[in-house]
């Protein structure tokens, strides 16, 4: 895999919560550390993605913040 984006965090697909519209898609990239993509479904589709197998997340944004309250 060849991409531009510098972010990208290899992991095991954890979870998989497929909607009407859009899919969730929870990646374990270390041991309790879990992120949450929400993608289209017919991406979720087209990755042939399942739990237990193993996908890249992919970080791209222009701006991270950090807030208190």
């Amino acid at each position: 895999m060849k991409i531009s984006a510098r972010n990208s965090l290899k992991g095991v697909v954890k979870k998989i919560k497929i909607g009407h519209i859009s899919a969730e898609i929870s990646v374990e990239i270390v041991a309790g550390i879990i992120i949450t993509a929400v993608i289209k479904k017919s991406s979720a589709k087209h990755l042939e993605l399942e739990v237990g197998k193993e996908a890249y997340v992919v970080i791209k944004s222009s701006d991270v913040m950090v807030a208190i309250d």
